[in-house]
């Protein structure tokens, strides 16, 4: 059945497996033409679902992965994976002081460098972050399928497996942007293309992770830690306290939820296909 796609090249597999994830945030950014607002529980069951399989993506998809390719290549395995999940929450540290955003919420207080643009585009800036170490994570996955030992098809669909996971909880994500820009006051259309639009750097950031580790396979034990450290830097940074905003009990109880089934959805996907 995947025959044709394991013959195509890692970047375009890569391409291909992320312009699916951006395809999801857009299906899920259309619902703002079906609902004029979004209630705040099912705002944070969605960031908790994103939350869970993120989670779960970091250990199944890349850590383990990193941690069996460094042994393989007769690295110091704990060093390599510490080495390359420190540098992602490092990177994204540096890009949530640096690139100008804003997140969802009772405050309004803008981060990173001073800037002029306006409130909608700092709250689609603040996803695009979350959003580059997903598309990351699915290049590099696709890129680690040359240097898989054993059936290349079982490395094909663990990866197809990632993308598959990350593409689920970009639809509630993608909802989770445009309705909120709805309810600010943003035309149905606009809100629709800034909701999609936050996807296209998976893309973008997939091809290069792809091509990265495809040249360069020294690197990819940590490129797979990396990614993974940028994930789970967004999922404690960012999702999980805006899930906690507002409502505070049952809030929680609604973030925990979706955490809970986005975990093992995600893990589902990864231990039966990988």
């Amino acid at each position: 059945m995947f025959t044709w796609f394991i013959g195509l090249d890692p970047w375009i597999q890569a391409l291909l497996g992320t312009i699916f994830t951006w395809g999801m945030t857009a299906l899920g950014a259309s619902l703002v033409f079906f609902f004029k607002s979004i209630r705040r529980d099912m705002f944070n069951l969605m960031l908790g679902f994103a939350s869970g399989v993120m989670i779960a993506a970091s250990f199944w998809s890349l850590l383990d992965p990193a941690i069996a390719m460094a042994d393989s290549q007769g690295m110091i395995s704990w060093l390599v994976v510490a080495i390359g999940f420190a540098l992602g929450g490092i990177f994204l540290f540096v890009a949530d002081k640096t690139v100008p955003h804003m997140h969802f919420g009772p405050v309004d207080e803008k981060e990173g460098i001073p800037t002029h643009f306006k409130r909608t585009v700092l709250l689609v800036f603040s996803i695009t972050l979350h959003n580059i170490p997903e598309g990351l994570a699915v290049g590099v996955a696709f890129g680690a399928v040359n240097y898989a030992t054993g059936d290349p098809s079982i490395a094909v669909l663990s990866a197809i497996a990632l993308a598959f996971g990350i593409g689920i909880q970009n639809f509630p994500e993608g909802a989770a942007v445009s309705i909120p820009l709805r309810q600010e006051g943003i035309s149905q259309k606009k809100a629709f293309f800034y909701g999609q639009a936050s996807g296209v750097v998976e893309p973008i950031f997939g091809v290069l992770g792809a091509i990265l580790v495809t040249y360069v396979s020294v690197v990819l034990p940590y490129a797979l830690a990396f990614a993974a450290g940028a994930m789970i830097y967004v999922v404690v940074e960012e999702l999980i306290p805006e899930a906690q905003q507002k409502e505070p009990i049952r809030g929680a109880h609604y973030a925990t939820l979706g955490v809970m089934v986005g975990f093992i959805i995600m893990m589902m996907l990864d231990v039966a296909l990988g």
